[in-house]
């Protein structure tokens, strides 16, 4: 006669799987708190749930048939209860003697909190326990903050969205169709590694705009350039720099704002750099060590070294939205030119070529400049050529901002900013000769 045998289970998975279980039905209770009818689930139901899907599951785990059946019945019975709960009308008293016949809540929290918590049994017993927990933190999470996220989704309005919407196309839809062969004899470099670079760019820009729109205004003009200058210094320069002559903030705070947005681009492009190639952004460290940290030194000293006005005005700045879909394509249309003409440079007129051409890039977009050559330093481009020819682009980058500091801010307001800039320009070219060993 053949004999059953129930399945072992782990009592560890067994003791997570009862404690998330009651962790979610804390969260229901709280979420339906002052609801006018107490819907099915919560603290002692939800741990049921869970545990009977554990045991179904582990019953017959190869198929799962039980667990199934299981799960067809519960979401029969929701489904009933759903659909009565949207045609029954609750008359009640409002404590002013005046009846109001109101609708219940037609949300589906609660059918899918009951079906979450049975669908915990067999994610605890067959998948990692993180995989358990993180759904049910999740869960929890998503629960409890319904009024923010409902205040955030008023707030951000459909062009933040459709924002969200281009960013998922460039990284989501594009990158994993275009091809990884070149397509030309022109450049060695790939589709792929062309949008790649793209993406790169674009996330940094819309994680460092999405932080400045919701967040900087708050915080003053500082933050806003250093949030600016992850994404275009130059941009944050020539705003701040019509600021300061508009005399909107104070005109110390601001003139240290410009000089930190190019103290953060330094941070920029070793950050891009390192994430395409390692041995140039090492061999850049030394130089962007000393620039850096001498742009937020320059800046502190402009910050504290002016007095402060009794009243200043308040300080936030609106950003631009950097995530434009045309933009992309320009960055990529400039990063393929900028690529052929680096390649093109080295061949012609060797590495003095890429030099001019770094120098010359400098005046246009920095970023497509220093990831053709990120993308190149591992194909023909020698490491010390690459690092300088980068040093001389955002120095020259940097006597472009100088030139639009004093023509934006004025000779009073502007000098001091237009001073600095052209100090790290100056120090910019002397790393780069270093790094050549030139002395």
């Amino acid at each position: 006669m053949p004999t059953f045998s129930f399945p072992a289970i782990d009592p560890e998975r067994f003791a997570v799987l009862m404690a998330l279980g009651f962790f979610l039905g804390l969260a229901f209770e709280e979420y339906f708190a002052k609801s006018r009818i107490k819907p099915p689930g919560g603290v002692r139901t939800f741990p049921l749930l869970s545990l009977t899907g554990a045991l179904l599951y582990a019953l017959e785990p190869e198929h799962g048939l039980l667990f199934l059946g299981g799960l067809a019945i519960l979401g029969t019975w929701l489904s009933i209860y759903y659909r009565e709960r949207l045609a029954h009308q609750l008359t009640e008293t409002d404590g002013t003697d005046e009846e109001t016949a109101t609708r219940l809540d037609a949300g589906i929290m609660a059918p899918t909190g009951n079906l979450l918590a049975f669908l915990l049994g067999p994610i605890a017993l067959a998948a990692p326990l993180w995989v358990a927990v993180s759904v049910a933190v999740a869960a929890v999470l998503l629960t409890g903050a319904r009024e923010s996220l409902h205040a955030l989704a008023a707030k951000l309005g459909g062009e933040e969205l459709s924002t969200l919407g281009k960013f998922l196309i460039v990284i989501g839809i594009v990158l994993p169709l275009v091809p990884h062969e070149p397509v030309t004899t022109l450049t060695d470099i790939t589709p792929y590694e062309v949008w790649l670079a793209v993406v790169a760019v674009s996330t940094l820009s819309y994680a460092s705009y999405l932080v400045q729109r919701f967040l900087a205004p708050r915080h003053g003009v500082l933050i806003s350039a250093a949030l600016g200058g992850l994404y275009s210094s130059t941009a944050t320069t020539v705003v701040l720099s019509r600021r300061v002559r508009a005399n909107i903030v104070a005109p110390a705070r601001t003139q240290a704002a410009i000089v930190l947005a190019t103290a953060i681009m330094f941070l920029r492009i070793i950050v891009v750099v390192g994430v395409f190639t390692v041995p140039l952004a090492l061999k850049l460290l030394p130089s962007i060590a000393i620039l850096c940290p001498a742009g937020l030194l320059i800046s502190a000293w402009l910050m504290w070294s002016a007095p402060k006005p009794a009243n200043e005005a308040a300080e936030t700045t609106t950003p631009t939205n950097p995530l434009e879909l045309s933009t992309a394509i320009i960055f990529a249309v400039l990063f393929i030119a900028l690529s052929i003409a680096v390649a093109w440079a080295k061949t012609r007129f060797g590495e003095n070529g890429i030099f001019a051409l770094g120098m010359l890039a400098g005046f246009t977009d920095v970023d497509p400049f220093v990831l053709s050559l990120a993308q190149g330093t591992s194909r023909a481009i020698n490491l010390d050529v690459a690092a300088s020819a980068i040093l001389l682009a955002a120095s020259s980058n940097n006597l472009l901002k100088a030139s639009y500091t004093l023509a934006f801010a004025g000779r009073n307001n502007g000098l001091k900013p237009a001073l600095a800039l052209f100090a790290l320009s100056a120090a910019g070219i002397l790393a780069a000769f270093h790094t050549l060993g030139w002395f």
